[in-house]
């Protein structure tokens, strides 16, 4: 049996050559699959699965008070969480770096996207605002759950619904729609996370790919606008290198694009 090193340095020979185990390109991401519907208590969900790694996304809404900073929009809250069952690597108990990492990088990919106009959420100014909460379980962790997560947010908010809220009452009436959707842009964004290996650049690491993974950086955007950056890992990148990697997330952007746009 092979050790984690040779393994490590068998994959950054390959990638080096050119190469990946699987028989991709190095900008070629696995096959995904996506359903939506798969809750009939959240308001919106999705299944995504890149290749073996399997990601859920809920959303629910609640009735709230505004952020002080944002009296007239809705709020949103993303949470993860890494379920033990996902990976061997995942324990029980109060969420870890990975998991708030992840949180926190797809609640800045969706708010600084815009992707959601949060002004159309507000009841009351000052008062009362729809709440959108986005929940990602990981199911199967096999590489590049940012991703996965990452379009399961998008496709679950493009297909959720608002429920009734009660007024006079002050409350949510869960399980009863209205014809009203979350009010999202036509502009569809979509994270892409380019790995450093070597001296190689890829998307859609696998584990044993992500596990040799020196440095990564996260891209949210659409078309050729950028809204959000964010690195991972302590590695630094050359000016040259962060060049390549914002070429290579547009090309890889508008592949991804054509294998979802079905479910937007």
């Amino acid at each position: 049996m092979e050790t984690p090193r040779l393994t490590g340095e068998r994959i950054r020979q390959y990638l080096g050559e050119g190469k990946r185990f699987d028989g991709r390109e190095l900008g070629e991401f696995r096959d995904i699959k996506i359903e939506t519907g798969i809750s009939k208590n959240a308001e919106g969900s999705a299944r995504v699965m890149i290749g073996k790694t399997e990601v859920l996304v809920g959303i629910k809404l609640g009735v709230a008070t505004p952020y002080p900073d944002s009296p007239d929009k809705g709020n949103l809250m993303v949470t993860a969480e890494l379920l033990p069952l996902s990976s061997e690597r995942f324990e029980y108990g109060p969420p870890k770096f990975p998991a708030i990492e992840l949180g926190r990088v797809i609640d800045r990919f969706i708010r600084e996207s815009k992707f959601i106009d949060l002004e159309k959420l507000c009841i009351k100014e000052g008062e009362k605002v729809w709440e959108i909460f986005v929940d990602i379980y990981s199911i199967n962790d096999d590489g590049n759950l940012i991703d996965a997560a990452g379009i399961g947010a998008i496709v679950a908010l493009k297909n959720s619904k608002i429920p009734k809220y009660d007024e006079e009452a002050e409350k949510v009436l869960y399980g009863q729609w209205t014809d009203k959707k979350i009010p999202v842009k036509k502009d569809i964004p979509i994270s892409i996370t380019i790995h450093k290996i070597g001296s190689s650049l890829i998307v859609d690491p696998t584990l044993e790919e992500e596990d040799c993974s020196e440095t990564r950086v996260t891209i949210g955007g659409h078309d050729e606008t950028i809204h959000s950056l964010q690195k991972g890992d302590h590695r630094s990148l050359k000016i040259e290198e962060f060049h390549k990697i914002l070429d290579l997330a547009e090309k890889v952007r508008k592949d991804i694009y054509k294998k979802i746009e079905k479910f937007l």
